[in-house]
């Protein structure tokens, strides 16, 4: 177990010490809890991975592949292709 020292302004120091009380805990098991909580969240870049993991398991699901001849002209994607 680790100690950590967090400083916070008089009021909000009040106001912790009355909801733990308000729930027969301490402001240390707040604290801890709430860290907890945070800790357990997934990351922007875990769920971002997660995200691509998942997708590359339904193309491959699907049997998609994809290669360089695939690829769009600059035309094509830029839509210029109907303007000649």
């Amino acid at each position: 177990m680790k100690n950590i020292t967090v400083s916070v302004d008089e009021d909000t120091y009040h106001r912790a010490r009355i909801r733990a009380a308000e729930g027969r805990t301490s402001v240390s098991a707040l604290v801890r809890r709430f860290l907890r909580e945070l800790a357990a969240e997934e990351t922007e870049f875990e769920k971002r991975r997660r995200a691509e993991v998942e997708c590359v398991a339904r193309l491959r699901e699907k049997r998609l592949r994809f290669s360089a001849a695939d690829r769009l002209s600059r035309e094509e994607v830029h839509g210029r292709e109907a303007l000649r």
